[in-house]
């Protein structure tokens, strides 16, 4: 199998470009190296499995670089490595290679890490969403404000994706057709026993070119049915700020959903013909959050209009069938649609909302709640229909993605459904995949934690627990922290790279790389830097111990506030670089164009993981667990999966402040930042200086307004409604009691170390074995 792998990669350079490996281009090499190893899989892998299969639908999948990934699940790492060593070339040469960034942030990370643990652990496990043209998009500053550029991913090539022209179906809108052609990925298990299939459908026009329109000097109206159809898949998350990007948005959920469900019952019919009998024991169907929710309806559509079922056998396959995840407490974040708006892109869909509409209120009343008490249930409620009340409604199971979420969401967010289907609600906290935060993110621990206990922790990342009878061991955490200097080394060298920013590898790294918005406070961070350079300047904080805070963030592009969040961050890393007296002591570091890979190179180097949103806000986080499992302290609330951290690890090996959700509970009616604001003098120092001059905002008006938010509040919200200054004090106090604590170095690593032995619990194969065992069946 190494033999043919190499050689492979070497025919493939000679067919294609003419070359060798010696000569070749990087992205030539990536190509031939891709190909090579999809040539390894053979033809049988696709969606062609036996048994019982589970779609993963979702707007989102942030699979960042395969190659590495794949190359390292199906045994041929160490041949690549010993070709790139052969031929003299740095094994990390795809470094530059783009991420497929087709998600945003979390929600699409998770689904990613999903796929590799079903493929892992045996289960079919296949992914349905869009082939975006562009991904999220690329961010760099200017002055120290974002500016975004299209992210063309597809460049350098897409070797991994097959085009599957001959299964491509049909979507229809109102005023519109167009083809869903599907690319497939494949998604290869650890060990390469089972092959699953990540199935991307691209928008294509069923006209692609008008001819006559062409040779009458009409050129515009050539190609407007191509232009108009690749706009469904051009972007993730186009701007839905006006009529016309919402509707973009809906088309965007309703063409995934449409073709992957037009896909399904094409290969249940090659089973089992007309008869649906068994449909829900052949398939799962995942919902991940609420953007594939329009599936349901869909579904029925779909059985009645083609298939000839009734509604009551409809709506009984659907809640077999489908299954939702909940990803937030927000209620603005979970999805509602205008009526008018709906049915002017797919009125098709919406008689079959009215449906499931009225078989709940039948429902209600059979339960005995009257009409005032329905109206909290109801999907479609004046003009708007209600796609979390729909999921919940037509599904047989809801589940939150932590402990502390998923309790939120039975006693307070979705209280009167929990009331009804208690039945229905179940916790999955979410996992990420050890292969590749661990194995190939930080080769180095990955060795090390091999030489202790063996490399079952690759598929089994409970086994992790027995490095605990090392914890007292001063040799081994004395190695342990060496590989840490490794990993931060390495980072430096990669800012420098990217940044052409010099840090130094003696301070502490303390990272807060996530989405930007309010909730998750990079703003609180930002706040409780600027006390300690004051305090470092009037000589009230003694003794520090130089440090770096890195952030990583994007901000939605129509996102005024977070845009507002990162110019201040930059404007206090610029104050803080030109002042002489910070020089080896302090430093803010805002990287450029966070994406996947780059959190694979933050991730290992971090000694304090930031995890400060305000409690019952975040729903999980899968960044807390990445940095856990390589060995960083939380610095963080009582929220989201940060509880089990603790849970696992210990509070005395972290760092917990601030108010948990019951306080905020408590206080939320009386709560007055202002007061905060009036009554303490560092408060109002840092909070003044979004107004007193001391920063630029470039002319936006944007620091300002963040000031007005913190002490007035908006039409849409109470002052200060992520309780910043609350945790103000709390927080700082908790800084400054990790950098004493990182003096004793000895201690510090080993609160790491006892952090990474019992990240066992965060691993995504034991998420999808739980969906699997109670909710797949």
């Amino acid at each position: 199998m190494d033999q043919s792998f190499k050689t492979n990669v070497g025919v493939i350079l000679d067919l294609d470009y003419g070359k060798n490996i010696k000569n070749a281009s990087t992205t030539e090499l990536y190509n031939a190296v891709s190909k090579a190893a999809m040539k390894m899989l053979g033809k049988d892998w696709g969606l062609t499995a036996t048994g019982k299969k589970v779609c993963y639908l979702s707007a989102e999948f942030l699979i960042g670089r395969l190659v590495y990934s794949n190359l390292y699940n199906m045994g041929l790492f160490q041949q690549f490595y010993e070709l790139m060593s052969e031929n003299n070339i740095d094994i990390r040469v795809f470094e530059d290679i783009e991420d497929a960034a087709l998600g945003n942030g979390g929600l699409g990370r998770l689904a990613a890490c999903f796929l590799d643990s079903g493929a892992t652990i045996g289960i079919t496990l296949n992914g349905y969403g869009i082939r975006y043209q562009y991904g999220l998009f690329k961010q760099y500053f200017e002055n120290g404000i974002q500016m975004e550029i299209e992210d063309d991913w597809q460049k350098f090539g897409d070797p991994w994706s097959v085009r599957k022209e001959e299964e491509k179906v049909l979507v229809e809108y109102k005023n519109q057709t167009v083809y869903a052609v599907p690319y497939d990925t494949p998604v290869i298990g650890y060990g390469g026993k089972t092959i699953n299939t990540l199935r991307l459908w691209q928008a294509e026009p069923t006209n692609q070119f008008d001819f006559k329109l062409f040779n009458e000097q009409q050129y515009d109206k050539a190609v407007k049915n191509r232009n108009e159809a690749e706009a469904i898949s051009c972007l993730l998350y186009p701007n839905d700020s006006s009529n016309a990007g919402k509707k973009l948005r809906l088309k965007q959920e309703y063409f995934f959903a449409a073709a992957s469900l037009q896909d399904i019952l094409r290969n249940y019919k090659k089973k089992y013909n007309k008869d649906f009998s068994h449909f829900s024991s052949e398939y799962a169907i995942q919902l991940n959050d609420t953007h594939p929710v329009v599936a349901i309806p869909e579904l029925l559509r779909l059985f009645m209009e083609q298939e000839g079922l009734s509604f009551s056998k409809s709506i009984k396959i659907a809640k077999e069938t489908f299954a939702y995840t909940n990803h937030t407490v927000m209620s603005e974040a979970l999805e509602k649609w205008n009526i008018p708006l709906f049915k002017s892109v797919i009125p098709q869909v919406y008689k079959y909302i009215v449906m499931i509409h009225k078989a709940l209120v039948k429902e209600l009343t059979s339960l005995g709640k009257s009409l005032e008490e329905q109206s909290i249930y109801t999907i479609v409620d004046r003009d708007t229909i209600h796609m979390a009340r729909l999921a919940i409604y037509a599904s047989h199971s809801t589940n939150g993605v932590a402990m502390l979420h998923t309790e939120i969401l039975k006693n307070d967010a979705l209280k009167e459904w929990y009331q009804i289907y208690p039945e229905r609600f179940n916790n999955k906290t979410n996992g990420i995949t050890q292969r590749r935060w661990l194995a190939l993110a930080n080769m180095e621990l990955s060795d090390f934690i091999t030489d202790k206990i063996g490399n079952s922790w690759v598929t089994e990342l409970d086994q992790l627990k027995n490095l605990e009878e090392y914890a007292d061991n001063k040799a081994v955490i004395k190695q342990f922290s060496e590989i840490k200097n490794m990993k931060k080394t390495q980072l430096a060298e990669y800012i420098l790279k990217k940044e052409g920013i010099t840090i130094s590898p003696d301070f502490i790294f303390d990272i807060q790389v996530k989405r930007l918005h309010e909730y998750k406070r990079q703003l609180l961070n930002a706040f409780s830097i600027l006390d300690i350079y004051y305090g470092l300047k009037d000589g009230r904080i003694k003794d520090f111990h130089p440090t770096v805070f890195i952030f990583g963030a994007k901000a939605a592009p129509g996102y005024f506030r977070a845009k507002g969040i990162i110019k201040y961050i930059n404007e206090i890393s610029k104050m803080i670089d030109e002042d002489s007296d910070m020089k080896g002591l302090l430093q803010v570091v805002f990287v450029t164009n966070y994406n996947v890979s780059y959190a694979e190179k933050l991730t290992p180097a971090a000694d304090v993981s930031e995890q400060i949103s305000t409690a019952g806000t975040e729903a999980s986080g899968t960044g807390n667990m990445k940095f856990m499992l390589n060995g960083a302290v939380t610095l963080g609330t009582y929220d989201g999966a940060n509880v089990e951290i603790v849970e696992q690890a210990g509070e005395e090996n972290n760092y917990i402040f601030g108010a948990r959700v019951e306080d905020i509970e408590e206080i939320r009616n009386t709560y007055s930042p202002m007061d905060l604001y009036e009554q303490n003098g560092r408060i109002k120092k840092v909070v003044d200086t979004l107004v007193d001059g001391t920063f630029d905002d470039g002319g936006t008006g944007s620091f300002k307004e963040l000031y007005n938010s913190l002490l007035y509040g908006a039409s849409w919200h109470q002052p200060d409604h992520y309780y910043l200054l609350l945790d103000f004090l709390p927080y700082v106090e908790a800084k400054l009691k990790v950098n004493r604590d990182y003096t004793n170095t000895y201690e510090f690593r080993r609160k790491c170390f006892i952090n990474t032995a019992n990240a066992g619990k965060f691993s995504s194969d034991r998420t999808i074995r739980n969906y699997a065992d109670e909710v797949w069946n």
